[in-house]
C-alpha cells in the first residue's frame, strides 16, 4: 500500500492509501520521487476543472513525475530495478488512424495521466508508486536530479511548440505569458536558434525567470503597456510570437509588432478569443496551436543529459507529500512562485 493525493472536489484534497496493483509482463513498478504542480492540477484543486470538464470521481492528479524502477515485468530485459527515469505521462493507444499517422498527441483513444476527460478518469501519477508501460520510461543521466527530471514533461510542450513554428534559426521571437511554459519556450526558442527572444507578462517574478533561462529583454506590461509600440514600426519586428497565456489582451496586444507573414503559434489556454481578421489578413499571419508533445519527451530527456539545457531556475520551491495542500495554495502565486513540485519518498 501506498500514499497518493486525489482530488475529490474544489479544495479537496486529500492524502490517501492506494493500490498499487499488479505488475504485468512489458510494465514496470517505479517509485515517484517527484512531481511538479501543473496549471491543470491547479484547475482541478481551485474549480473541480476547466471548460466542460469536470471530476466526477475521486481522481489522483500529476503528471509531471519522475522516479526510480523498483521491479520489472517478466518481459522487460533492457531496464533494471534501480533506475532513475522520467516517465511519459502521456498513453496513446497506437492503433486509431492518428496514432498511425505519427500523431499520437491526438490519438482518439488517449489515456493521459490525471485527466477528468474521459469517464472512468484516468488516474494520475501523483502518488509514491505506479505501474508503468516500458515505453514510458525515459532514463536520465546521474547530474539530472529527480526535480529536474519531472520536468520533462512541460519542457516537452514547450518542444512540441517550437516545432511546431518551423524554422527558429535567426529568427526575432516574442513571448507573451512567462509561466512555466512560456519559460521553458524561451528554452527551447534558443536551442532552436532564435537570434532574438523578448518576453512580456505583468508580473516581475516571471519575467526575471525568463531572462535566467536566456531571454533578451523582459517587458512587464503592467508597468509599460505601451512597450511593444516601439517593435510595430515598418509594419512590424517578431517573425514569430509564441503566445503562452492564454489571454486574449496579450495576443492581441501582439500584433502590431509581428511582421508580415509572422507564425502564431497558441500554447496557452483560457477560453475563447477574439481574434482580429483584418489584421490576420492584411499580414499574412499564420495562426497555429500546439497540443501536447509525442516524441518530444525523449529529445526533452536527453537535452537534459546532455547539458544542454538547464531547467533548475524555475523550480522554485519542493514540499513533501505532507504538505501537499500548502504546496497547490502557494503554486497560483505568480509573484513568487514558478514551478512548485512535491516528494513523494
Amino acid at each position: 500500500m501506498q500514499e497518493g493525493l486525489v482530488i475529490h472536489a474544489p479544495h479537496d484534497l486529500r492524502i490517501q492509501t492506494l493500490e498499487t496493483g499488479p505488475l504485468q509482463p512489458q510494465q514496470l513498478k517505479v517509485k515517484v520521487k517527484a512531481g511538479g504542480i501543473c496549471g491543470s492540477d491547479l484547475h482541478y484543486y481551485h474549480h473541480g476543472g476547466f471548460g466542460v470538464v469536470r471530476i466526477k470521481e475521486p481522481m489522483v492528479l500529476g503528471h509531471e513525475v519522475s522516479g526510480q524502477i523498483a521491479e520489472v515485468g517478466s518481459a522487460v530485459t533492457d531496464i533494471a530495478p534501480g533506475t532513475r527515469i522520467a516517465i511519459s505521462p502521456s498513453r496513446p493507444c497506437g492503433l486509431c488512424k492518428y496514432c498511425q499517422e505519427g500523431k499520437q498527441n491526438h490519438c482518439l483513444d488517449m489515456r493521459f495521466y490525471g485527466s477528468a476527460m474521459r469517464t472512468p478518469h484516468v488516474q494520475g501519477a501523483f502518488r509514491q508508486e505506479i505501474i508503468i508501460e516500458r515505453a514510458q520510461a525515459h532514463i536520465v543521466a546521474d547530474h539530472v536530479s529527480d526535480g529536474e527530471a519531472a520536468m520533462a514533461e512541460p519542457l516537452s510542450v514547450a518542444l512540441h511548440a517550437v516545432r511546431r513554428a518551423g524554422p527558429l534559426v535567426g529568427k526575432r521571437v516574442l513571448v507573451t505569458g512567462c509561466g512555466p511554459i512560456g519559460a521553458l519556450v524561451v528554452v527551447a526558442a534558443r536551442r532552436a536558434g532564435a537570434l532574438e527572444v523578448v518576453v512580456t507578462d505583468v508580473a516581475a517574478m516571471p519575467l526575471q525567470a525568463a531572462l535566467q533561462v536566456g531571454a533578451d529583454r523582459a517587458i512587464n506590461m503592467a508597468e509599460t503597456p505601451d512597450a511593444l509600440k516601439a517593435y510595430a514600426a515598418d509594419k512590424g519586428s517578431f517573425d514569430v510570437l509564441f503566445e503562452a497565456s492564454g489571454n486574449e489582451r496579450a495576443l492581441v496586444g501582439a500584433l502590431e509588432a509581428l511582421r508580415p507573414q509572422a507564425v502564431i503559434v497558441q500554447v496557452g489556454l483560457g477560453g475563447d478569443i477574439q481574434f482580429p481578421a483584418n489584421l490576420l489578413v492584411g499580414k499574412e499571419l499564420e495562426w497555429r496551436g500546439a497540443f501536447r508533445f509525442h516524441e518530444e519527451f525523449a529529445m526533452a530527456v536527453e537535452l537534459m543529459n546532455r547539458r544542454l539545457v538547464d531547467v533548475k531556475p524555475l523550480i522554485t520551491a519542493t514540499y513533501p507529500i505532507a504538505q501537499a495542500i500548502e504546496a497547490f495554495e502557494v503554486a497560483g502565486d505568480r509573484s513568487r512562485m514558478m514551478k512548485v513540485q512535491i516528494r513523494f519518498d
